[in-house]
Formats: structure tokens, C-alpha cells, sequence
């Protein structure tokens, strides 16, 4: 009896564990390694021609060859960092506004009737199919192109934001307000910190669809950038340099993304332990 009074507390999610603990680093470098080893051997063996998929040496010898000489004339870092530019210049400013709004939304009855319809009504509509009026309106200037990239990020912001605001318990807003907080100070020290792991989200997410649109939105008269590289290339039918312009991409979104996530387990620890 003496020995299970001086045993020390059980901790939350130690008995029967919590969903989803545990790390995943090994089994997910297993799994690459895998998909690279099958992706060589059917490449090997001949059993799918070059021109549809290139072996992982001719994407790293392209890399290479690409990152020395460059493509159309222009240094491989260049053509990232024009990219990069414009989906990050429209992340910026759809957060910007986006967050703001998304907040004013989820407070107002009157701000949430006038915005929601107009974002939930283009939310689900392709980039692709609003591209020519983007070129009729702005022309095939840089403009288009960050506006296409724009609206892609800034409704999964706005919408996040908007429902981050639901997330703060009415019990807090009572006991601030009856504390003698303003408006301003309910917003700030209560809702706002309530609402952000599910804004933060929200970025993550519209940074994910501002990549997607990147393609799209180099289609109108660009001469620079990796979705100009890699559109230029499937013309040309080297297949090569598609998938690197590929693998470049979805290595600066998955950077951008490891950022997101140390930020969030910064700003916002206490996510998931509520």
C-alpha cells in the first residue's frame, strides 16, 4: 500500500496514450527511400519509357546541369526566387487583409452578410477559369499574375480567421467584459489568441493553393520563373526538367511549411492541449 502512495501521478495521455503521438521522422525517410529505390528499378528495368519517367539520375543530372548553366538564359536561383516572390507577395498582402477581415466577419453580423457571400461564391472556383478576366482587366503584367496568386490564399485566410473567432469560449468573453475590458481588449487578449492556431492553419493551407496557382499564373507572358520553366519544358517534352521544376517547387512550399509549423509551436504551444 506504502509503494502505490508514493508512486508519482500519472500524466495526461501516459496511461493510453494521446491520438496521433509519436514520431514519424524514420518511417517517413523509409518511405522515400522506398519510392526512390521502386522509382529506379522501374526505370532500370525499361519498363516505362524516359520520355514519360526519367530515371532519378537524369532529374539530378538536369538539376545539375540546369543549376550551372541555367534555363533560357536564366540562372536556376533566379527563376526560384521570382517565383518565390510572387506567391509569397500575395501571401503577404491576402494575410494582410485576409486576417483582419476574417476577424471583422467573425465578430460582425453586418461585415460577415456583406463579405461572405462574394468569398464563398468565387472560393470553389478554379484560378484557371478567372485567368482570362485577370488578363482582361490587368493586362499580362506582373499584376495578373500576383492577383491570380492573391485570390487563391486570401479566401482560405479570410475564412479561417472568420472561424478562429468561434474557438473563444463565451465564458472568457464574459469574464473580461465583466472585468470592465472594451471591445478593442476583448478582441485583442481574448478572441485573437483564441483564434490563432486556426488562422495559422489557415496560411498554411492558402500557401499551399498559392504554389498550386503559381503554374497558372506564369502562363500569362511569363519569361522567368519555375512554373514558366516547367510549362516551357512540357512543350518541348522534356520530361526531365517538369519533374525537377516539380521537385524545386514542392521543396520551397515544404520549407515554407516546416517555418509555419515552427512558428505555430512557438506562438500558439498550446495547440492540441486543450
Amino acid at each position: 500500500m506504502a509503494q502505490f502512495s508514493r508512486s508519482r501521478p500519472t500524466r495526461p495521455g501516459e496511461t493510453y496514450g494521446v491520438p496521433g503521438q509519436g514520431e514519424t521522422v524514420v518511417l517517413s525517410l523509409a518511405t522515400i527511400a522506398a519510392f526512390i529505390f521502386v522509382w529506379w528499378l522501374v526505370t532500370a528495368l525499361g519498363l516505362v519509357k524516359p520520355l514519360f519517367v526519367p530515371s532519378p539520375q537524369a532529374i539530378l543530372s538536369k538539376f545539375v546541369d540546369i543549376l550551372t548553366a541555367g534555363f533560357t538564359g536564366t540562372p536556376l536561383w533566379e527563376h526560384a526566387g521570382i517565383s518565390a516572390a510572387r506567391v509569397f507577395g500575395a501571401f503577404l498582402l491576402a494575410c494582410a487583409i485576409g486576417v483582419p477581415l476574417g476577424l471583422a466577419m467573425g465578430m460582425s453580423p453586418l461585415v460577415r452578410g456583406i463579405f461572405d457571400p462574394p468569398i464563398e461564391f468565387y472560393r470553389p472556383i478554379p484560378p484557371l477559369a478567372y485567368l482570362p478576366l485577370m488578363i482582361i482587366w490587368f493586362g499580362i503584367g506582373e499584376v495578373s499574375k500576383v492577383l491570380l496568386i492573391f485570390l487563391s490564399v486570401f479566401a482560405p485566410v479570410a475564412l479561417g480567421a472568420k472561424a478562429g473567432v468561434r474557438s473563444a469560449a463565451i465564458e472568457q468573453i464574459h469574464a473580461a467584459y465583466s472585468f470592465g475590458a472594451s471591445r478593442w481588449q476583448v478582441l485583442r487578449y481574448v478572441i485573437l489568441p483564441s483564434a490563432l492556431p486556426e488562422i495559422l492553419t489557415a496560411m498554411r493551407i492558402g500557401i499551399g493553393f498559392g504554389w498550386t496557382t503559381l503554374v497558372a499564373a506564369e502562363m500569362v507572358a511569363a519569361t522567368k520563373g519555375i512554373g514558366y520553366m516547367v510549362l516551357t519544358a512540357s512543350q518541348f517534352l522534356q520530361t526531365a526538367t517538369v519533374i525537377m521544376g516539380i521537385i524545386v517547387i514542392a521543396a520551397i512550399a515544404y520549407a515554407f511549411d516546416l517555418l509555419m509549423r515552427f512558428i505555430e509551436r512557438r506562438v500558439v504551444p498550446w495547440k492540441g492541449r486543450m
